[in-house]
């Protein structure tokens, strides 16, 4: 046996007590986390903030079960092909892991689920079902919920937070917005107050309320993330305001409130690759849905106003070649309705809207949702720049039915036109493509009026100038800007010339499939 040296018995006797210390034995516990006073106070007051909300807010929110028609595939009698089983049910006698079959099978989850990362409204349950949420609207049985979750609905149940449910008929939808009114009969349940959405900074905390997977009465807490998300394109009209208070599928037509109890927005849709929170959701501002809700009690729809132009945005090359600052904010008269409103007034295409009603215009969404929202047959000031010159002048808005383009009214025509040999193509060989001489016929066969003038689009070479604007063939060249103003584009000759003798070509271009717009193309360099 060896014998013990004092070097071992130490090394020992550390080892034992890091053992014994590492066993918690000599360690103590702190009895609380060390936080402030003032810390804890704060802490507290927040909470207690949370939950006088929940508890203000809950005899106002509601669950909506809906019934609907059983429309598109069953996913729960839906059956995937299996790994290992490419002659099985749902299989297609190829091999399951092969690109071909994992591309169908991503395209399936797409139709099914929505693209991932995309926006997606959020209504929650299997075909036939669902189950959405709402709020009371006011002191007569109207409760504010989401179209999406109403429509096509046969049945539709509310229940309110103390277990009592009551059939409701719907009041009124809007699909342009997604909001829709339903009713029922009692007024016994508090309606929420209104809080002032155009008020709302990033930051602001709030709640949101609703049915997340069927769970009634549940709240969540977060920020304003941003506020007028007007391009996420799943309303025609739109103007979100994004939070990160977690909402999913059940949520959709449930209020968003602030720290007052107020409901400022109404739960509407979600980004998701999940089908889950990712911590980006969307709301209706309860201004416009209360515009929208307040049409639909009274008229059981909702009208909307225009003034008879298509916008185009204001890149800074056309700013600039419009005469204006490159950095310049409004919005390019692309098109002007005959006898519209605008044309009344005196607006001409290539004219750049910057002020309508006394408030800037910064973009398109924007301004069409002012403009949708003004009263019919009431003067309002529009302010404009015109070759580079500031002008103002009154415009009437009119019904939007009463104010329609001609591609609009023509929209259902089929692209049937007469057989005519096709004029001589010419090539615009720096920009990318080639163009010819617009007959009648072939507008007639584009589905554009006969006396359309300009150009027609024969060809575009791929990877040009033109390609990677998005021109395509069929497509008609009507304007041209030239001298800081939109003039006639003429023949082909003269665009030829213009076309060599400039660095960056502007012009507006019609389609029916893309929509017309201003482009601008910018010389290709050549390569050494």
């Amino acid at each position: 046996m060896m014998k013990s040296t004092p070097v071992a018995w130490a090394a020992l006797v550390v080892s034992s007590a890091a053992l014994v210390s590492s066993t918690g034995v000599l360690r103590p516990m702190p009895a609380a986390p060390k936080v402030s006073p003032e810390s804890q106070k704060v802490a507290e007051a927040l909470s207690q903030a949370y939950e006088s909300v929940a508890e203000f807010v809950k005899p106002s929110a509601v669950q909506i079960s809906v019934k609907k028609k059983a429309t598109g595939p069953n996913l729960r009698n839906f059956q995937f092909p299996m790994p290992g089983n490419p002659n099985g049910p749902g299989g297609n006698g190829r091999n399951p892991q092969s690109p071909r079959d994992m591309k169908d099978f991503e395209e399936m989850l797409k139709r099914f689920f929505g693209p991932e990362g995309m926006p997606e409204k959020n209504q929650f349950g299997g075909p036939g079902t669902g189950v959405g949420s709402g709020f009371v609207y006011d002191d007569k049985g109207h409760i504010l919920t989401n179209n999406h979750v109403v429509e096509g609905a046969e049945k539709i149940t509310v229940a309110f937070y103390d277990g009592i449910e009551l059939p409701a008929t719907v009041v009124g939808r809007d699909e342009k917005s997604d909001v829709a009114v339903i009713k029922v009969d009692t007024t016994n349940y508090p309606a929420l107050p209104k809080g002032d959405s155009h008020k709302l900074k990033v930051g602001d905390l709030v709640m949101a309320v609703g049915s997340p997977f069927e769970l009634s009465q549940s709240v969540t807490t977060g920020i304003i993330s941003a506020t007028e998300r007007n391009n996420v394109r799943i309303n025609e009209y739109e103007s979100f305001l994004q939070t990160d208070a977690a909402i999913n599928p059940g949520n959709s037509g449930g209020p968003l409130v602030n720290m007052a109890g107020e409901v400022v927005g109404v739960n509407s849709a979600i980004v998701t690759g999940s089908r889950g929170n990712d911590g980006i959701g969307f709301a209706i501002p309860i201004d416009m849905a209360e515009n929208v809700a307040d049409q639909l009690i009274k008229d059981g729809k909702v009208s909307r106003s225009r003034i008879g132009i298509k916008l185009d945005p204001l890149t800074p090359v056309l700013a600039k070649q419009l005469g204006l600052d490159a950095a310049a904010k409004g919005i390019l008269v692309g098109e002007v309705v005959p006898g519209g409103p605008a044309e009344k007034a005196g607006l001409k295409q290539g004219d750049v809207i910057v002020g309508f009603a006394g408030e800037k215009v910064d973009g398109i969404p924007s301004f069409r949702l002012k403009v949708a929202a003004s009263p019919s047959g009431k003067d309002f000031a529009v302010e404009y720049y015109r070759d580079g010159e500031r002008k103002t002048a009154n415009i009437v808005p009119a019904p939007a039915e009463n104010v329609v383009f001609d591609v609009e009214r023509d929209q259902n025509k089929g692209d049937e036109g007469s057989a005519t040999k096709e004029p001589a193509k010419t090539s615009v060989s720096d920009f990318g493509l080639e163009v010819q001489p617009l007959t009648a016929e072939l507008a007639e066969s584009l589905g554009l009026p006969k006396d359309v003038k300009g150009l027609l689009v024969a060809e575009v070479k791929e990877n040009s100038p033109a390609d990677a604007e998005g021109i395509k063939e069929g497509d008609v060249i009507t304007k041209i800007l030239r001298d800081k103003s939109v003039q006639p584009v003429g023949d082909v000759k003269s665009f030829q010339e213009l076309a060599a003798k400039s660095e960056v070509l502007s012009f507006y271009v019609q389609s029916n499939k893309a929509g017309s717009r201003f482009v601008s193309l910018a010389k290709a360099t050549p390569v050494k």
